[in-house]
């Protein structure tokens, strides 16, 4: 910000003394237009000396993708958004026949274990046990009676979901590849860390009677915002953060007002 152009200084009226031009050698004083010198850069400092800046659901350090900021007033939105509850989703990649102490392809190894008996069909019916359990936790934290009239309506624009603290919930979960031992998974959740993440993809090896790793936890979209609208670092430049604010100002304000009225 302080390395953009700056509006020129106020200009004030001063009366300068100045030779009289007939010659006479008398000084006068010539009204002469000068620059306010309290608001010349030199004398005023740099015109931005802090910005208060939030971050929105956090990545750990062995995760990816977006990550959202708010900037001034964007603080306040970044506490509406939080009260929305929305979904998050991320793509989560798996290894078979090992298991470490933190459940990463990085962590130390605990054991190892055969996997040529998983087939994807066994995996797919693993997360939909996985998905079903998940729903039934889901409508008992909404606390709405599914009986209702409201409960429909909340239903058909997707709106149903815990709107206070709750265990992590996963509200989908699919298959995107598979290729012994490797395996990709599209979770949609809602008040996850990405060990809880971890620990889901452990949690599926023993289930399929072996053991598993998380390989890559990468956030693909966190509520409104998605990958098409995140900033590469080499991006990170006060054009290119202004027009992802102009482009997420209609969407986000929208979200707001259709969740929490």
């Amino acid at each position: 910000l302080n390395a953009a152009r700056q509006r020129a200084p106020r200009q004030q009226i001063r009366f300068l003394p100045s030779p009289a031009q007939d010659g006479s050698g008398v000084t006068e004083l010539v009204p002469t237009r000068v620059p306010v010198l309290a608001e010349h850069p030199l004398v005023r400092g740099p015109r931005f000396r802090q910005l208060k800046i939030g971050a929105g659901h956090r990545l750990d350090v062995k995760s990816s993708g977006v990550f959202v900021l708010g900037i001034g007033h964007g603080n306040k939105l970044l506490t509406d958004l939080y009260n929305c509850h929305l979904t998050k989703v991320y793509t989560v990649g798996g290894l078979f026949g090992k298991a470490t102490d933190d459940f990463s392809d990085t962590g130390k190894l605990v054991e190892k274990t055969t996997f040529d008996h998983i087939t994807r069909e066994k995996l797919e019916r693993i997360l939909a046990v996985i998905q079903g359990t998940n729903h039934k936790a889901l409508l008992m934290y909404s606390n709405i009676d599914m009986k209702t009239q409201e409960a429909y309506e909340l239903a058909v624009k997707g709106l149903i979901r815990p709107m206070g603290k709750s265990p992590p919930i996963i509200t989908a979960i699919r298959c995107l590849q598979f290729a012994l031992p490797e395996f990709q998974l599209e979770i949609h959740c809602l008040h996850e860390t990405q060990q809880y993440l971890r620990k889901v993809v452990h949690e599926i090896g023993l289930e399929l009677k072996s053991s598993a790793v998380c390989t890559q936890v990468r956030r693909i979209r966190d509520g409104v915002f998605t990958l098409d609208d995140a900033l590469l670092r080499t991006q990170w430049d006060l054009q290119s953060v202004q027009k992802a604010i102009r482009d997420c100002q209609l969407k986000v304000q929208t979200e707001i007002e259709r969740t929490l009225g």
